[in-house]
């Protein structure tokens, strides 16, 4: 019974010891992680105005502000800029006299109509520079036509290399082309300008003129002298996008020549300078604006 007891023992302790040996050790290892945080506290301020509680603001906000302020400022910028250019168009009707068809036309008014085209730009807060083209349509005051009674122009004439030609008929009715450079001023609704302007009149008056030595060819012989002149007026605004206005044009004309392509010949051998005055009234509507 001891023998077993002996032998029992043993063989625990062998197992134990075999098993300790065979048996690898785990080693854990732990990390602390420390965390440091900032935490922001407000502080109120007590104001001496019956204990009014007042913020004071972080630094975060900072940032913020900065952005909308610049933000605000570029889009003011860029409207200012589209704004400072305005274009448009107009239309009216004037009245015209001119010094050489005065004996003609017994002093009579020329009426007409026009349309135009006008750009500008804002040269400073209340200055502006304006460029316009206009076409002008102005009815006759006379006639004069050789076919239907007698004239003072009628009879032969010779060009310089002794052709004939047989006049026919004259009359002022004609078209006019005009472009002005006017600087105004803006107070309030009104736009007082003064401008520098340039016209074509296209006058014409017809001749019979030979054709294979027969006089039996009616030809046109057309004006086409430009001329300076000065403007000047006012505009009123009487909504957002209209304008009306009145303007005085005058230009000085060094001659009045009718010429024809084909014949060295015309019939107004003067040096003298007409004059030429307009008196217009139109509404304009502001495209842009």
């Amino acid at each position: 019974m001891f023998l077993k007891t002996i032998i029992f023992i043993f063989t625990i302790l062998s197992l134990q010891f075999t098993a300790q040996k065979r048996k690898t050790d785990t080693v854990f290892l732990y990390e602390k992680v420390i965390v440091y945080d900032t935490v922001y506290l407000e502080k109120a301020v007590k104001s001496r105005f019956n204990d009014v509680q007042i913020s004071l603001p972080t630094v975060k906000d900072q940032p913020v502000e900065n952005r909308i302020f610049k933000a605000r400022k570029t889009t003011t910028t860029k409207k200012t800029f589209l704004q400072s250019f305005q274009y448009g168009m107009e239309g009216g009707v004037g009245f015209k006299n001119t010094t050489w068809a005065r004996e003609l036309n017994n002093d009579k008014q020329q009426f007409g109509e026009n349309l135009g085209i006008w750009v500008s730009k804002s040269v400073s807060q209340n200055l502006y520079l304006l460029l316009s083209a206009n076409v002008y349509r102005w009815n006759s005051t006379f006639d004069l036509d050789a076919n239907k009674e007698e004239t003072y122009l009628d009879g032969f004439y010779f060009t310089q290399d002794s052709q004939p030609l047989l006049f026919q008929r004259f009359n002022n009715k004609h078209f006019e082309y005009t472009a002005q450079l006017k600087v105004l001023y803006e107070w309030k609704k009104f736009r007082p300008f003064v401008g520098f302007a340039v016209n074509r009149n296209s006058y014409k008056m017809q001749f019979l003129v030979p054709e294979n030595q027969v006089l039996n060819k009616l030809d046109d012989f057309k004006s086409k002298n430009f001329n300076l002149g000065f403007s000047f007026g006012l505009q009123y605004q009487i909504l957002p996008k209209i304008m009306i206005s009145a303007d005085y044009q005058q230009f000085s004309l060094n001659n009045l020549s009718l010429k024809n392509s084909s014949f060295d010949f015309d019939i107004f051998k003067t040096n003298n300078t007409f004059a030429e005055r307009k008196l217009n009234f139109g509404i304009s509507y502001s495209i842009s604006r």
